[in-house]
């Protein structure tokens, strides 16, 4: 039988809405993302990291790129209808989203952000993202996501 692990919320949220989803746990001095696509034997095009941008007008806005891309801001502010975006500070992190940098997941944050993936998350059959902890994933496939979500797939990566 294996280790018993705490739920994290996104978890619990998961297991409400009777979505399956796969559970996975790695070192946690490895924070970045292409590391721990490395570590869970992934592809690291189906590992998203989930960005958290503030709009010209204080909306915010979540991204989940692949772990190995970069976020480009304009076609992001595209996206979410605005006239720029830019990363939300650090230190601003937990309180508006409840998580820590490195666990941030786009499920069960403290309110639900307009959410969006870059479109090749459709070809993937399952997406691997954050838990909402450090040192922890889940995967699902995009269908599942978008039960759980309302996430759009749109092209938000830099060439």
């Amino acid at each position: 039988m294996g280790k018993k692990h705490d739920k994290t919320n996104v978890m619990r949220i998961l297991d409400r809405a009777k979505v399956e989803y796969e559970y996975f746990e790695y070192d946690n001095s490895k924070l970045n993302a292409v590391e721990v696509a490395n570590e869970l034997k992934i592809g690291v095009g189906c590992l998203f990291k989930t960005l958290v941008t503030v709009g010209k007008s204080r909306e915010h806005y979540v991204f989940m790129v692949p772990a190995a891309e970069e976020l480009d801001l304009k076609k992001a502010a595209k996206c979410a209808g605005e006239k720029s975006v830019e990363m939300l500070r650090q230190k601003e992190l937990l309180p508006l989203t409840g998580y820590i940098h490195g666990g941030c997941s786009p499920i069960g944050m403290k309110k639900q952000f307009k959410t969006f993936i870059h479109k090749t998350a459709v070809g993937c059959g399952k997406l691997y993202f954050s838990a909402g902890k450090v040192g922890h994933q889940v995967s699902l496939s995009f269908d599942d996501l978008q039960k759980v979500i309302p996430i759009t797939a749109e092209d938000i990566i830099k060439a």
